[in-house]
């Protein structure tokens, strides 16, 4: 007979809250210069590589032109640029 307990043991764990996979992939985009491309929840796209980031923003260097603080909230989605 099984009894509550075991039954409980037996169930499959929960997944994590936080595996720090994005904190990871930025890491690895700064220390390698990795250029890429920031789209904005406006649409608008902007090219650079990441210099800085935390919890809130992003620091993009650029070439030629001013450096971006990039809102995280701003941001739709960026991807590597090719």
């Amino acid at each position: 007979m099984i009894e509550k307990g075991d039954k409980a043991k037996k169930g499959k764990a929960r997944a994590p809250e936080q595996t720090f996979e994005e904190v990871r992939y930025i890491r690895h985009l700064i220390d390698n210069e990795v250029p890429i491309c920031v789209k904005l929840q406006d649409n608008e796209e902007v090219k650079g590589t990441i210099e800085y980031y935390d919890h809130n923003f992003i620091r993009l260097t650029r070439d030629g032109k001013p450096n971006l603080f990039i809102y995280k909230h701003d941001i739709k989605y960026f991807y590597e640029a090719s």
